[in-house]
């Protein structure tokens, strides 16, 4: 799979099956994949003959996040580039929102990287599935930023308690541990397994009937939502500020760099 489109759509009756598609970035978030999978979003949003909506990554990885190349480096006066942030995460939370409001069924497939906003996939999802090689993230503050609107998502999935210590640690946890803690809800052997279940789980979900369905994800939803009112705004309020300070700047060059932040040599000095 290339590059040149970034999300690769494919239809069969009312399964729709979208791989991000930007495998030499472990298909990471840019302006053209984002614009891409709203595009998707907006169109499931009103098509009732579409049951199921399975979200993957091409070349081994589901998605490492948003491509940092497109959060430093920004140019313009302060107030611009805060702008900028405000708006580009204002979006990200939207578009999870948006997955977790889809009438169909929403199912992530996941193998090798699923970070920070690639993570916030996996628990938007209805389903999420992880192959033996998964890993997970929320490394956001080890850049310095903040993993503002990926927080309700992983609290919903897992509880206030693992989401804590997911975004303060920013460690990786492998697939047995996001399979303990309920970060996925089941794991896999090996990819050709991986796809197996996805495909029995389809199955099984196309058992079910399409109003029926459809009325069921309304009942979770009138649950109440991961999201708190408010809090959207906030956390978009909070990246952006971290995203235009020069802790974000220096976090993101050190990550560049493969070296590490200057903030732990302050700390051992």
């Amino acid at each position: 799979m290339s590059d040149e489109t970034p999300l690769l759509v494919t239809r069969q009756g009312g399964v729709v099956r979208a791989v991000l598609n930007r495998p030499a970035r472990r298909n990471a978030l840019n302006g053209a994949l984002s614009a891409a999978l709203d595009a998707l979003l907006s169109e499931l949003k009103g098509d009732r003959a579409a049951r199921v909506l399975v979200l993957s990554g091409a070349g081994g990885h589901f998605c490492a996040g948003l491509d940092l190349g497109e959060v430093g480096g920004e140019t313009g006066t302060p107030e611009q580039r805060m702008a900028a942030q405000l708006e580009r995460n204002r979006s990200i939370g939207a578009r999870f929102a948006a997955i977790a409001a889809l009438p169909q069924v929403v199912i992530a497939s996941v193998q090798g990287s699923a970070f920070a906003g690639g993570l916030g996939f996996v628990c938007a999802a209805d389903i999420a599935f992880a192959s033996g090689d998964a890993r997970f993230a929320a490394p956001e503050a080890r850049r310095g930023l903040v993993a503002a609107q990926i927080l309700p998502w992983i609290v919903r999935r897992t509880g206030r308690s693992q989401a804590a210590r997911m975004v303060l640690q920013g460690h990786v946890l492998d697939a047995a541990e996001a399979g303990r803690i309920g970060l996925v809800h089941q794991v896999a052997a090996d990819a050709a397994a991986l796809d197996a279940l996805v495909e029995a789980t389809v199955a099984d979900v196309l058992q079910g009937a399409p109003g029926a369905l459809a009325e069921t994800k309304g009942m979770l939803a009138a649950l109440g939502s991961a999201v708190p009112e408010g809090y959207a705004e906030a956390g978009a309020q909070s990246f952006a500020r971290c995203a235009a300070s020069g802790e974000a700047d220096e976090g993101i060059a050190a990550f560049k760099a493969r070296r590490a932040p200057a903030w732990l040599a302050d700390q051992s000095s």
